[in-house]
């Protein structure tokens, strides 16, 4: 069978499908979008793009298709567009995860945790192995060329990366903008004693950093307040190394935000370098400051690489420093952050 596929636009738009907000760098496309399937008769066959009623769109690899060796090809040209694209992923609700450590280590994670890892395919490299503890029989595996691994991956050398999964996004991703049914900020996240909120940090590096950081340190879970960049970008899923399918992660507002401290009476912190001439004098983050917020759900803050903390960030929350000897007045915000992470991280 020769397999194909046919796009076209049309103006409709799924109501829960919207914006997040002027400031986000999360769009999601006003589109919907059919395919069609060419068969040996040359006819096409609709594949409908909202055949469950979920709103998002579709795009089905047909079963029967083991191999791909062409650049060409169209699932492969899909797959370049959930790379690349912030608001084709989300229409989608998937992501390709580059590499096999990060496929294991969110199918195990999964696993342990007995929630079901939706892998809708699994692209291996041609002769290479399946990696050790993946149950294959619950997704597609699809072979594929070093020339296709290579412009997936993004990879010169396409012997480094041997599989990238097609994953949908996880059920702890929570979008409040979009899923407006969820204003109940108690099933936001299991656990509420600490969490981390990123203030629009735009540089994918840093954001996959942290939240890498935070699921080491055993935090609860991250807010995205606008401005972030997209945890599935493919460098912050790089940087993560899977934690973003892992991590609990929910973008919102600042109201949203003042909700969940208002619900579970959190201490608002937020990561600021000591600078002379500031309004506000931030404590320093010494053992006896640690200690005193131990037992106390709390949110940390910290801002963007640029700007620093908004300043609605600044007037809300308790300001907290790093003391440093050095001459330098700051620390890049994944450094600073894993420093702030392991100082608060839970006790047990």
């Amino acid at each position: 069978m020769v397999c194909s596929y046919k796009l076209w636009v049309q103006a409709s738009y799924p109501p829960h499908l919207k914006l997040l907000n002027q400031n986000s760098n999360i769009p999601i496309p006003k589109t919907k979008t059919q395919f069609q399937r060419k068969s040996l008769d040359g006819r096409f066959d609709d594949i409908d793009d909202d055949a469950d009623g979920s709103g998002l769109r579709k795009f089905a690899l047909p079963s029967h298709v083991k191999s791909i060796t062409s650049t060409s090809n169209p699932f492969v040209k899909h797959c370049l567009k959930l790379k690349n694209s912030s608001s084709y992923r989300h229409s989608h609700a998937s992501a390709l995860v580059v590499g096999t450590t990060p496929i294991r280590e969110i199918y195990r994670y999964k696993e342990s945790s007995q929630e079901k890892t939706v892998i809708d395919c699994l692209l291996l490299l041609e002769n290479a192995e399946i990696p050790e503890g993946l149950d294959t029989h619950s997704c597609h595996v699809v072979r594929i060329g070093s020339m296709v691994m290579k412009k997936l991956s993004g990879v010169q050398s396409a012997e480094s990366i041997e599989a990238i999964a097609l994953m949908r996004f996880p059920t702890s991703f929570l979008n409040l903008t979009v899923d407006q049914n969820k204003s109940d900020s108690q099933s936001w996240f299991p656990s509420t004693h600490r969490i981390l909120v990123l203030d629009g940090i735009q540089d994918p590096g840093n954001l996959g950093t942290l939240i890498r950081s935070a699921m080491a340190f055993q935090w609860d879970g991250i807010f995205l307040l606008p401005g972030c960049c997209d945890p599935f970008n493919e460098k912050a899923l790089r940087a993560s190394r899977g934690a973003s399918f892992q991590l609990p992660i929910v973008s919102g507002s600042w109201n949203h935000l003042q909700t969940l401290k208002d619900t579970f009476n959190m201490k608002m912190l937020a990561g600021h370098p000591d600078i002379d001439g500031k309004l506000k004098k931030p404590f320093s983050l010494s053992q006896e400051f640690v200690h005193s917020v131990a037992h106390v759900p709390s949110c940390l803050v910290l801002g963007s690489e640029g700007r620093g903390l908004s300043e609605k960030s600044q007037l809300k929350c308790e300001l907290v420093s790093i003391p440093m000897t050095g001459k330098f007045e700051s620390l890049n915000v994944s450094v600073a952050g894993g420093i702030f992470l392991y100082m608060l991280q839970p006790k047990n």
